[in-house]
This record gives C-alpha cells, sequence and structure tokens, in this order.
C-alpha cells in the first residue's frame, strides 16, 4: 500500500478547494491509499475561512494549517512539507488547474528506484501572454540552473519525504521550485517525469503574472543563480 501524504497551498481558492478535497479522498480511497490530507491556507480572507473550517468538519482526514499573514508560495510549500508524514509527498495548487485524480499516473511510476515523479503540462491551457511568459521562464531557468527537466513549473509532484532530509527549502516566492528542483538535481536524487493533463482556470486569477512579481522573481532568482550555481551552496 503506497503511504501518501497530500496537500495543497490555498490563498483565496474558495471556489475549487472543496471540489478538490471531495476528489481527492474519493482518489485516495479508490487507490486504496494510506493517507493525509492537508490544506495549508495562506492568509486567505474569510468566505475562504468559512468552506475550510466547513471542509474540516466534513472530512476527518483534513487538517487545515493556517498562516494568519500570508508568506507567499513558497512558505505555504514549505509549511506543507513540513507537515508531511507519509513515504511519499504528493501536491498540487489549489485553483484546479490539474486533475488530482492523476494522482494514480504519478503512483504508477512511485518504484524503489524513483525519489520524485514530476508532471509536465502536456498542453498548457493559459491566455497566450501566460503561455509566452511561461516559456520564456522555462527556457531561462532551465538554461540558467541546468535543469534536466521538460516543465520546471508544474507544479503536480510526487516526492519521496526522505528527500527533505537532504535539501532545505528556504524561498517564499514561486522561486521555489526552481529552488526545489534544482537542489534535488544536484543531490544525485532519482526523477522520472509523467505528462499530465492542464486546465483552464474555472476561478480566481493567478498571483504571479504583473510586471511588479516579474520583476522581483528574477531579481530573487538572479539570487538563487549566484548562490546555486556561482558559489555552489547547499542551502
Amino acid at each position: 500500500m503506497n503511504s501518501v501524504s497530500i496537500f495543497y497551498p490555498c490563498y483565496n481558492d474558495w471556489g475549487t478547494m472543496g471540489s478538490m478535497i471531495m476528489l481527492t479522498v474519493q482518489t485516495a480511497e479508490r487507490l486504496g491509499l494510506d493517507y493525509d490530507i492537508t490544506i495549508v491556507d495562506d492568509g486567505s480572507e474569510v468566505h475562504t475561512l468559512a468552506l475550510l473550517d466547513e471542509i474540516e468538519k466534513t472530512y476527518p482526514q483534513v487538517r487545515v494549517v493556517r498562516h494568519e499573514k500570508n508568506r507567499g508560495y513558497g512558505g505555504a510549500l514549505r509549511s506543507g512539507f513540513a507537515a508531511a508524514t507519509k513515504e511519499w509527498i504528493f501536491y498540487t495548487d489549489g485553483d484546479a488547474q490539474y486533475d488530482v485524480r492523476e494522482l494514480e499516473v504519478l503512483l504508477q511510476k512511485a518504484s524503489p528506484e524513483v525519489d520524485v515523479v514530476q508532471g509536465f503540462k502536456i498542453t498548457r491551457h493559459d491566455p497566450l501572454h501566460r503561455i509566452i511568459i511561461g516559456r520564456i521562464y522555462h527556457w531561462f531557468v532551465k538554461t540558467a540552473f541546468l535543469l534536466n527537466l521538460c516543465d520546471v513549473d508544474c507544479d503536480f509532484r510526487l516526492i519521496r519525504r526522505s528527500v527533505f532530509d537532504k535539501i532545505t527549502l528556504i524561498s517564499d516566492s514561486g522561486v521555489i521550485c526552481c529552488e526545489m528542483m534544482a537542489k534535488i538535481q544536484r543531490a544525485g536524487f532519482r526523477i522520472v517525469e509523467v505528462p499530465v493533463n492542464h486546465y483552464e482556470r474555472a476561478h480566481g486569477k493567478s498571483q504571479f503574472f504583473n510586471f511588479r512579481r516579474i520583476a522581483r522573481t528574477l531579481w530573487q532568482l538572479s539570487g538563487l543563480w549566484l548562490r546555486l550555481v556561482v558559489l555552489k551552496k547547499t542551502i
């Protein structure tokens, strides 16, 4: 039986989180998993908090980790990884742009010879400007950090919990994905990639795609590149 801690970062995802949890429980039960589910609420507004309270009452296998103030995407992921207790950790975003039922596809590749099962988007279903910026970002990050991945920013991942005994993540922003995969690759962990579906956003809007955030991300990536590639630091 696969043992999996499942978590979702959540920031005002009131329109999608309820259905995601329902599908997650159904999928985990169908697959016969030993599992737990955590929602990391990253300082959401009141209507999302009310929904999360209701989810906790309805599903005893779900717990909510609450950030009183928004810590950023990286902060939410770090809390999710820290809360995990099972052999494997699965996470994806709370906006339902990925189908949690495809966890089954990742689990099919989870063998003793594998440490990370990384999804990659078959086709990206986003507005054109996001697709263009995303491709530029992927090329830049893959080249700068020498990453051997099809899709650096596909947040549909299954990772052995023991990986985090060897690597430490420090980023609070979306740069954490680059940091995590660069450190995982550098540490010699075994990665396999599988295609997964990507869907249009049904609710809310991206927190990343504005010029201020992009500029801040480039600045943070520069600092990460200096630490990991130039200075070859491990933390």
